[in-house]
């Protein structure tokens, strides 16, 4: 059920992004081309996905864990991505941004936030906790993330790019992964990937410089990996027997 799903997203997003003609490269620069590509494929999505959380009934699951991981200090790793995002945000040019291409990229990061967080690290988490250890729950659920860029050369990226942001990718997924189960919440796991996608976009748009945060993926990658054993070693979430229960069902 979360591959299906998964790959239902994908095609959503994957067929309206490709159908608005605007290639890849020139998605976010512009307020017009945001609003064409990523704010209506992520709205359409997030309306699916909401759709079918309710329809199976996953919306606790999804957003919270039970028993969160017994060690809190692995949370550094997603602090290093916000400090990272604020440095961004500090090194953004907003005399460039008016209030249109504003609205556009704050749109953009609360619909890719609730959207790539549900369906992998909300939807597909549900799902493969019905049938594999934790362990194999953030493997599979990082890598899929990391893998759900590799659309990106469809819709008109070059291959070596984004090679290295499915990389990459595997890293924030991993951040995000460490998030939730430390706080226990999603949703925290949604603001701050909304908040890195809102930064990454206004100072690649607008920037002042090279920012001093630019070399911060590679190193939440490394930390993350490092440090992602502390979170579900020894640990098996309570609510993995409900949600087996729930998976029956549908």
């Amino acid at each position: 059920m979360g591959f299906a799903i998964f790959i239902g997203y994908v095609v959503v997003i994957g067929g309206i992004q490709k159908f608005s003609g605007v290639p890849y490269p020139e998605f976010g620069t512009s307020a017009e081309n945001v609003f064409r590509t990523a704010v209506l494929s992520l709205g359409v999505a997030g309306i699916l996905l909401a759709i079918t959380t309710t329809l199976l009934g996953w919306w606790k699951s999804a957003l919270f864990e039970q028993q969160r991981s017994r060690h809190k200090w692995p949370i550094f790793v997603p602090v290093i991505m916000l400090l990272a995002a604020v440095v961004n945000l500090a090194y953004t040019d907003w005399s460039k941004i008016d209030a249109l291409f504003l609205f556009a990229i704050l749109l953009l990061g609360i619909f890719v936030g609730f959207c790539e967080e549900m369906v992998t690290r909300g939807l597909l988490v549900v799902a493969l906790r019905s049938k594999l250890s934790e362990v194999l729950v953030w493997l599979i659920s990082s890598a899929t993330f990391g893998l759900m860029h590799l659309i990106n050369v469809f819709l008109g990226a070059d291959f070596g790019g984004t090679f290295m942001q499915v990389l990459l990718a595997f890293g924030g997924g991993t951040a995000f992964y460490i998030l939730r189960r430390t706080t226990g919440s999603l949703i925290l796991a949604m603001l701050l990937h909304a908040v890195w996608d809102i930064s990454v976009f206004t100072s690649s748009f607008a920037s002042t410089g090279t920012s001093p945060a630019s070399l911060a993926p590679i190193l939440i990658l490394i930390a993350g990996v490092a440090v992602v054993w502390s979170v579900f070693k020894g640990v098996e979430p309570k609510h993995a027997t409900e949600i087996k229960r729930v998976s029956a069902q549908h």
